[in-house]
């Protein structure tokens, strides 16, 4: 009931969007992607998607792991959906092979009908229903390329792969020419999917007639594939909306398209950029901003990275970007900045400070690098070598490996970092498909504060170019931006890297859970405060060391298949029972049906509905019957209790901030850190002031009597399970199939026995305290 609630006021809360989109005259209408127009002010009505749906309909598309062209090979004549082809040629699909399409490609069972409904009718082409927009079923159909081109668009990629998929997608005699008319189809696929990207499309239009007179050069009315690829190659705003979202270019933008809630002005024409949408392009690295017609007029290049030899390193330098510096101040004559309708003032990209375009010359002219210089690698600490020279010096063989492709430059010699004295060089890693967007939008943020070379997305390549560039420093930090399994992935890659130190980690959290970053004061999720600030939380962090544990399990039947145990090592804790069970089948019903958990209050309440549900079933009744349990070789009894869990525990936060061991009184704890810990506790006494320590290599054992308890232990009606047993050691032995969970991935595990032991310890970043604002507590 919760959920459903929940759901309906999710729906009610899209309604409101819509209405209000409307009422703000922000609603979008479809374009046919056909040749023709709609027929009529009904049909019009018909064919509209709202903002909320198409929103809705990329939330589906970010959990896709198939590609379109993968689909497209399910209607091929020998396919499984054949059968749904009709029209002319077999060119179309009705509605229902619209559906099926869908279902393929988006892999869910149950993808609104109604939001099915609108986007079919938003590719319908007026030749294929009747003047009040209806027809007969076998005449209510779309073209399947145009459909199969639309969500090409929208699917990740390379901007290349997409333009060879949709040109082969036309070429139907496969001879490698489009005429103009199927060109045109392309191109009101991307106006289409521009238009819902919310770009303003009246900027857009133009840039693309402009990219077709220059392809069709001769004017023949024909476009071979190599003109159609270099064409679009070449155009800026064309690669953005095919999804262009990297370069390794020194000197290159890296663009995206913008919408600005205040004047601004183009860095080439100089002129301002006009529109209620997404007006123009914004470089992420510099912030220089173009009209979208202006990105293929050779702008200046963005700011550079390195510098071209050693001999200019430690030459500090302002890189200046002109203009959109109004209301700024200036940080040479301390005067305001004003715009005068035009471009106005300078900023350096390392500092961050503006100035006046008369007070640029004057000192100091050496840059700083601002308030995060202890953080900032700049170009002046990055130099090129010949890897010939550098293998030789280091012992090793030539060419260039995987770890090195990102940090090379285009002649191939090999980038090395001398860094800045007295400063922390901060790596940064991020998962861009944490916390729904917002993974993304940090990644662009640390790459204008910082240099894009000390930031790192995961999703390209994995943390081994990050570390293997800086390998070689002494004194650097690492943040990571995610969640705990990123966390856990950085420090297995630190594992097998061959650095010279091993440095402390920071934590960003994205998403939800995120109890490592918890108890390392860095919060429960990032909430979207400013980036600078948590950049000098981390300069003002204090070290600290948490075990890590090896766990290793062994089924009793070699021949019985189970799910794969997620991890090998231990960060966070691991379970068994009630909470392993409800974690289960979150993660199942979040593998069926993705696009339902987009959200932190609907996991929660998903969450909620399974935790209800298993209160009810107790699918993990008399678990004491099933498994029995050692620490150091001595076994705990458990035979007076009356369990549904057990917890083994390395930090203290589990599901999301409770903690199970409960709070120790420092008073009950006096002098006990001078006393060595024995290898294993199991007296109750003694248990009871017992605190928990990340660091003392032991683990904390806690019994849960069910879901009941642990919903009251997390809203605090109850301050802890029941302690177990603390130490250095552990094995379990379990003789039937039982739920599982370390570090919140859970799996099904069929008899085993399990040994977890200590395997070394990480070097971890903890948070200053929170500044309280009470009147009592400032000093």
């Amino acid at each position: 009931m919760c959920i459903q609630l929940a759901l309906r006021r999710s729906k009610s809360v899209q309604h409101q969007n819509q209405r209000a989109a409307d009422d703000s005259n922000q609603e979008i209408k479809v374009v046919s992607p056909g040749a023709g127009s709609m027929s009529s002010s009904t049909d019009t009505e018909v064919k509209v998607l709202s903002p909320v749906d198409f929103i809705q309909l990329q939330q589906y598309i970010d959990y896709c792991r198939l590609k379109v062209k993968d689909v497209m090979k399910e209607f091929d004549a020998d396919g499984r959906l054949a059968q749904h082809r009709h029209g002319e040629e077999e060119e179309c699909i009705n509605e229902e092979g619209f559906r099926l399409f869908l279902k393929e490609f988006l892999e869910v069972e149950d993808f609104p009908a109604d939001l099915c409904q609108r986007l079919f009718r938003s590719f319908q082409n007026s030749e294929h229903t009747g003047p009040d927009g209806t027809g007969s079923p076998a005449e209510r159909e779309v073209f399947l390329k145009d459909v199969s081109c639309y969500f090409s668009l929208l699917e990740d990629g390379q901007p290349r792969d997409k333009l060879e998929f949709t040109f082969k997608l036309y070429d139907k005699d496969g001879n490698g020419l489009l005429d103009s008319s199927e060109v045109d189809r392309i191109i009101a696929q991307m106006m289409h999917a521009a238009d819902y990207l919310g770009w303003d499309v009246t900027e857009l239009r133009p840039v693309l007639k402009d990219m077709m007179t220059a392809i069709d050069s001769d004017g023949n009315g024909t476009v071979s594939l190599q003109e159609w690829i270099e064409g679009g190659m070449n155009n800026v705003p064309l690669l953005v909306l095919l999804g262009l979202k990297m370069t390794q270019k020194d000197g290159q933008h890296l663009w995206r398209m913008k919408h600005f809630n205040k004047p601004v002005y183009c860095n080439v024409c100089q002129s301002m950029l006009l529109g209620l949408r997404k007006q123009g392009l914004c470089c992420t690295c510099c912030k220089y901003i173009v009209h979208g017609r202006c990105a293929n007029k050779n702008p200046s290049p963005c700011t550079r990275t390195y510098v071209k030899s050693k001999k200019e390193t430690g030459v500090a330098a302002h890189d200046w970007v002109a203009g959109n510096c109004d209301s700024g101040k200036c940080d040479r004559c301390q005067k305001k900045i004003r715009s005068l309708h035009s471009l106005t003032g300078k900023r350096c990209v390392w500092c961050h400070t503006m100035r006046h375009d008369e007070c640029v010359n004057q000192e100091p002219l050496e840059c700083n690098c601002g308030p995060l210089r202890d953080h900032i690698l700049p170009p002046w600490a990055i130099y090129p070598v010949i890897k010939e020279r550098d293998s030789l010096k280091n012992g090793c063989g030539g060419g260039v490996d995987d770890s090195e492709l990102q940090n090379t430059t285009p002649d191939g010699q090999v980038l090395r970092i001398s860094p800045v004295p007295d400063t922390h060089p901060l790596l940064v890693f991020v998962n861009p498909k944490s916390g729904g967007k917002q993974g993304e939008r940090v990644l662009r943020k640390f790459q204008y504060l910082l240099n894009p070379r000390q930031v790192y997305n995961l999703s390209n390549g994995g943390p081994g170019p990050g570390l293997h560039f800086f390998r070689n420093l002494l004194d650097y930090r690492i943040l990571v931006c995610g969640g705990d399994g990123t966390v856990g992935w950085i420090l297995d890659a630190i594992d097998k890297a061959n650095l010279l130190v091993r440095p402390p980690v920071a934590v960003l959290p994205l998403g939800t859970g995120n109890d490592l970053a918890r108890c390392l004061r860095w919060g429960g999720g990032y909430d979207g405060m400013d980036l600078g600030r948590i950049l000098k939380e981390i300069e003002a962090s204090s070290q600290v060391l948490m075990d890590r544990w090896s766990i290793q399990v062994i089924p009793e039947d070699s021949q019985e298949r189970g799910d794969p145990v997620p991890y090998e090592i231990i960060n966070n804790y691991f379970s068994i029972g009630v909470d392993a069970s409800i974690a289960h089948r979150f993660h199942m019903m979040r593998e069926k049906h993705p696009q339902k958990f987009n959200s932190r209050m609907k996991n929660k309440l998903w969450y909620f509905e399974f935790a209800t549900s298993e209160t009810i079933s107790a699918t993990c009744k008399k678990l004491k019957e099933c498994l029995t349990i050692e620490c150091c070789g001595i076994p705990l009894d458990l035979s007076g209790l009356s369990l549904e869990g057990v917890a083994i525990l390395n930090i203290p936060s589990m599901h999301g901030g409770s903690n199970l061991w409960g709070e120790t009184k420092k008073a009950d704890n006096k002098g006990s850190d001078d006393q060595q810990l024995p290898e294993v506790i199991v007296d109750p006494d003694i248990l009871k002031t017992s605190a928990q320590d990340m660091s003392d290599k032991r683990l904390e054992v806690v019994g849960l009597e069910g879901a009941i308890e642990m919903g009251q232990i997390y809203t605090g009606l109850k301050s802890a399970g029941r302690r177990l047993a603390k130490t250095s050691q552990i094995t379990i032995r379990t003789n039937k199939p039982l739920p599982m969970q370390i570090d919140g991935e859970p799996w099904m595990q069929p008899p085993c026995t399990i040994h977890i032991t200590h395997k070394n310890q990480a070097s971890m970043l903890m948070a200053p305290p929170a500044r309280s604002s009470s009147f009592f507590n400032l000093k």
